[in-house]
């Protein structure tokens, strides 16, 4: 089987006499003669029957063809420079990638911009960011379909081998569309009381599906109640009048401002939120993620 012609030496050469203009003042940046260059870049040639430069007065031009072969051949260089930082990370304890739940309830912007800064320092390191809600997060980190979850509300699940730290309580607030034919007893509590059984609640699903589901916020008893996947289309359908129900301080505040929506005169709910691994992953870049997030977002241990 012949040798392959195309090597990351070969795409080395190219680009630096590219990026130089010259093939000496290549030769130069390489540390290499200027006989080496010419010698790899006509083995090149001769090897894939084509011209890759041209002369064009005193610089050396990519033909159309050898235009192609450096343009994708970056790629690879870029690829393999990435490779071989992740493996040095990996050899040094850094994990390759990292997958995360984020709880929907979490404000998504102070994650985000914490989630920048590391990658700023980390860029070789892969994110896979997914939504979980209540037990959804616990259940993808015991099954391992990610590595860490962030802002799962309370009680940590014991003996499962989590580490949880504390980052805050989320601001949950009661609140019901100022269109809903009810919306005039948002402030009279005893008539709202009264209502509830009458109001539908709009509930985000709950995303175990193996664990036992969990609801939290309004009381259900037997009201009806409209299911959605995520905490958009919660507040989508509460600004569109289809019920009541519980939203983020965060992401409640602008839609309360603007009068779309009206608090309920119940009782607001905090929820206990954590940051929580298992124990037995010991990856650098789970640690430096996780300990850059709690000293955010709080950082009393439990």
């Amino acid at each position: 089987m012949n040798a392959q012609p195309i090597t990351l030496e070969a795409l080395e050469l190219l680009d630096a006499i590219d990026r130089r203009g010259s093939f000496a003042k290549a030769a130069e940046e390489l540390n290499k003669a200027t006989s080496a260059l010419s010698y790899g870049v006509q083995k090149l040639e001769e090897q894939l029957k084509l011209t890759v430069f041209v002369r064009q007065g005193r610089r050396s031009v990519l033909t159309p063809a050898g235009r192609l072969l450096l343009d994708e051949g970056r790629l690879i260089l870029k690829a393999s420079a990435l490779l071989a930082d992740k493996a040095r990370e990996v050899a040094s304890g850094w994990e390759p990638r990292l997958k995360i739940a984020v709880e929907s309830t979490l404000d998504y912007e102070v994650f985000f911009k914490q989630l920048l800064a590391f990658l700023t320092e980390h860029s070789s390191v892969e994110i896979d960011v997914c939504e979980s809600v209540l037990n959804g997060g616990w259940e993808a980190l015991e099954h391992d379909r990610v590595d860490l979850v962030i802002g799962v509300p309370g009680p940590v699940p014991i003996q499962k081998g989590f580490r949880a730290l504390p980052i805050g309580n989320g601001d949950m607030i009661p609140v019901i569309a100022s269109q809903h034919p009810l919306a005039h007893l948002a402030n009279s509590p005893e008539a709202l009381k009264a209502a509830l059984p009458k109001l539908r609640r709009v509930i985000t699903h709950d995303t175990a599906t193996v664990s036992i589901l969990r609801n939290a916020g309004l009381s259900l008893g037997d009201s009806d109640k409209l299911y959605v996947q995520n905490m958009d289309q919660k507040i989508h359908a509460l600004c569109a009048g289809l019920g009541i129900g519980h939203l983020p301080r965060h992401r409640a505040q602008s839609h309360l401002d603007s009068g779309h929506l009206l608090a309920l005169s119940l009782n607001a709910e905090l929820e206990h939120n954590f940051i929580a691994w298992k124990l037995a992953n010991k990856g650098r870049a789970l640690h430096t993620l996780s300990a850059r997030l709690a000293t955010t977002m709080g950082n009393t241990e439990k």
